[in-house]
């Protein structure tokens, strides 16, 4: 009796997200789809239109009764440096299409590459996600996420972590620091601090500091920063957003005073602990290159890798566009980086970040 409905075309339409009420619909229906991440909600899309300048296309296919089929939020980024492109999530490391109806995957698709020759985007990226068909790139290889349950207790959780990293974090527990936790004011000051130092020192611009204000003011109590401080000074800070049982640890890292006193240990097991005490019971450590230190440091936390799938395709046929560090062609530019005063780093930074998506 389905298989009619079924049949029936879908509509596609791009949503208001200036419309509470749609706002809420498309939520509620990203919360149910078991494929559904933060990066899916309108919240994410409109905290990155707002906090990097960048315009968001939030695609929804209907079926006739009005009800949701799937979605594709996209949005659309200029940077001189790196080209135009429609990516989905933009600045998250989720996104992609999510539909429940047979057809409505490749319909998003399909329309994602319209819109992206109507706005001169010559590479769509979809960052996970349903298969979207056609010719699409499809890579497996370069990212890993990494998540896994968080123990019942303090004790249990420390039990959880492999001996070595577990003896840094033991280490870490009888240094003097203190830890904070909160959403604005001294907590993004101190953050955007840390942060802007880390990336640095990574050899990559810092995101503009209102994308991190802006994220904040979405999630609301579905967001917050935890800071380790150490005689009044923050040495590690992450944003984390809380959704569906999980905590995502986001925007994180430590200055160069961090690594003598371990306060980077500190805040990941301070935040495991905040994250029980709030009820929530997974810990997404996020994703990281294939063979890169960062993926090495989750993997000693206990994590087990799991390859993430992202999808690209270009609207002529050329190779889509590239933004991994690790690229050879950028150790130059990632050399230099690196050497620049923090203070420049961040007054320039920002406006080449907003590019990246």
């Amino acid at each position: 009796m389905n298989a009619p409905l079924l049949q029936r075309p879908l509509t596609l339409r791009t949503a208001d997200l200036g419309d509470a009420i749609e706002r809420a619909r498309i939520g509620t229906w990203v919360h149910d789809h078991p494929g559904g991440t933060p990066f899916h909600l309108p919240n994410w899309s409109i905290a990155v239109a707002r906090g990097c300048g960048q315009r968001s296309h939030y695609l929804l296919a209907e079926r006739a009764n009005g009800d949701i089929a799937g979605i594709l939020p996209l949005t659309e980024l200029h940077s001189p440096l790196f080209g135009r492109a429609l990516v989905s999530a933009g600045f998250g490391v989720g996104g992609g299409v999510l539909a429940e109806v047979p057809g409505a995957a490749r319909r998003l698709a399909d329309a994602a590459m319209v819109l992206a020759s109507r706005l001169s985007c010559t590479t769509v990226e979809l960052r996970g996600g349903g298969e979207p068909g056609g010719d699409w790139h499809s890579d497996g290889d370069t990212y890993l996420g990494f998540v896994r349950p968080i123990a019942a207790d303090d004790e249990a959780e420390l039990l959880a972590i492999p001996r070595k990293q577990r003896a840094e974090v033991r280490r870490s527990l009888a240094n003097d620091l203190e830890v904070l936790t909160g959403a604005g004011g001294d907590h993004l000051r101190d953050h955007y601090a840390v942060y802007s130092e880390t990336v640095r020192n990574l050899g990559t611009p810092v995101f503009p500091r209102r994308l991190f204000a802006e994220t904040l003011a979405a999630f609301g109590n579905s967001a917050d920063l935890l800071s380790v401080r150490h005689q009044g000074r923050a040495l590690a800070s992450v944003l984390s957003l809380y959704w569906r049982g999980t905590v995502y640890p986001y925007w994180g890292g430590g200055t160069q005073a961090a690594r003598g006193l371990r306060a980077n240990d500190r805040m990941y097991f301070a935040l495991m602990a905040h994250a029980r005490a709030r009820g929530y019971e997974r810990f997404d450590f996020g994703r990281s290159k294939a063979g890169t230190g960062a993926a090495a440091f989750k993997k000693n936390w206990g994590f087990e890798a799991t390859p993430l799938t992202y999808f690209k395709r270009t609207t002529d046929g050329s190779a889509p566009r590239s933004i991994n560090p690790l690229d050879p062609k950028f150790s130059l530019q990632v050399r230099a980086w690196k050497r620049m005063p923090l203070w420049l780093a961040n007054r320039v930074g920002p406006w080449i970040a907003r590019g990246l998506g």
